[in-house]
């Protein structure tokens, strides 16, 4: 009774919702405006709209790009509008604009005018969890009307492999038109890093031979007195261990960066290891991941998708889960058998992806022990072979000008 009385709610505001963006209507299009959104608001100059956005002011600054942002002291380039993510705000840029470029999506209420472009570039492409209706009872009833809103407004989304394009019709509920252009974000991650590597050392004071490795764990849910917290005691890794054991298979001495869920950013400072203090770098608070991603040397996760990317560039890579029956229950599965194959030749959920034949590529580890291993074991050869195969059996597109040819289709329809 709860639910639907919510629902109801959910469907009687999004009409009210709705008309303000009716009302709107009374502005025309403007033919050279461009409607940026990322995270719901919550994330900053980032994640594939950024690259597309680059691409598109350097063509032409006449471009007029509005940005919807929760917080409004973020940084942005001058050539983009901050604008506040409030009702009235987005019913107005939103009706008025030719072009709408979003990774996440759209309240429900949101109304697309007849003539406007919505490019939907999502904020993952190959994953390890499952979304949308693969989630099973995990996916309520109104996550479901939300996405199918969204879902029924958008005209095209950017893809990268034949995987993305098997499993999107489920987990993100669409079954409309495709961009597979490869993700723009991953562009940043093609051919040569040395640049991005060096920017990086040079803004942390690091030796030019110094190493790096990201962890960049998904979201786990603590609480301390009513409040989403990150604590210690969360983590099983032991960081002074990773670190030693990197710097006894790879040489030279390893920095870890640290990149936390961006809801848990705001804490992570509380965090402490006094063993690693010195040479522990916080990148929670950053907008745009993938620059980072490209200037690192190894990168470990537990599900995070961007170990698929950090893959793309063939930066050695590791998944360090400890929890691994827990999550996939949680989850309602995983897109990989991770909780029931070897560790060493995992397979693809035939569930999600039936006409796939795929292993996975990276190392697996539960506990320090065996990720202690996995570094000892690495082997660069039998790494980038599995790499390769993966990359092909996927059918991946990645050649680092995704960002050109959504920026082509974009201006394509405006011009139309």
């Amino acid at each position: 009774m709860k639910e639907n009385n919510y629902i109801r709610y959910r469907k009687i505001k999004a009409f009210c919702n709705s008309l303000c963006f009716y009302v709107c209507r009374i502005f025309p299009v403007k033919k050279n405006k461009i409607a940026v959104c990322t995270f719901e608001g919550k994330g900053g100059f980032g994640c594939n709209p950024k690259y597309i956005i680059q691409e598109l002011h350097k063509r032409n600054a006449e471009y007029e790009i509005v940005w919807f942002i929760n917080d409004m002291s973020k940084d942005f380039p001058d050539y983009i509008k901050k604008v506040p993510n409030t009702l009235w705000s987005r019913a107005y840029h939103l009706s008025t604009a030719k072009v709408w470029i979003d990774n996440y999506r759209k309240p429900l209420g949101t109304k697309k005018r007849r003539g406007q472009y919505y490019l939907n570039v999502n904020h993952y492409t190959v994953g390890m969890k499952c979304t949308g209706l693969w989630r099973g009872d995990g996916f309520s009833y109104m996550a479901y009307l939300v996405s199918k809103n969204d879902s029924d407004m958008i005209d095209h989304l950017v893809t990268d492999s034949k995987w993305s394009l098997e499993v999107s019709p489920k987990g993100l509920v669409y079954d409309g038109a495709y961009l597979n252009t490869g993700a723009p974000r991953c562009d940043v991650l093609y051919g040569d890093r040395s640049e991005r590597r060096k920017k990086f050392h040079e803004r942390y004071h690091l030796p030019q031979d110094a190493k790096v490795v990201m962890y960049a764990p998904t979201f786990r849910e603590g609480a301390k007195d009513g409040k989403r917290h990150v604590f210690s005691e969360v983590w099983t890794i032991d960081f002074d261990r990773l670190l030693a054991n990197l710097e006894k298979k790879f040489g030279g001495v390893w920095y870890l960066c640290v990149r936390v869920h961006p809801q848990l950013a705001p804490t992570f400072q509380e965090y402490k290891d006094t063993k690693v203090q010195d040479r522990l770098i916080d990148e929670s608070q950053a907008d745009d991941m993938y620059e980072i991603l490209a200037g690192m040397d190894a990168y470990i996760t537990d599900y995070s998708s961007a170990i698929f990317e950090a893959g793309f560039a063939h930066i050695p890579s590791f998944i360090y889960a400890d929890d691994i029956q827990k999550y996939n229950q949680a989850r309602g599965n995983l897109m990989w058998n991770i909780a029931s194959d070897p560790h060493d030749h995992v397979t693809n959920n035939k569930q999600m992806t039936p006409d796939m034949d795929v292993t996975l590529p990276f190392p697996i580890a539960s506990d320090n022990k065996e990720l202690e291993q996995t570094i000892w074991g690495f082997d660069w050869q039998r790494y980038e072979e599995r790499l390769d195969r993966f990359h092909r059996d996927i059918e991946l597109v990645f050649n680092g000008n995704a960002s050109q040819k959504i920026a082509d289709e974009i201006e394509g329809r405006i011009e139309a």
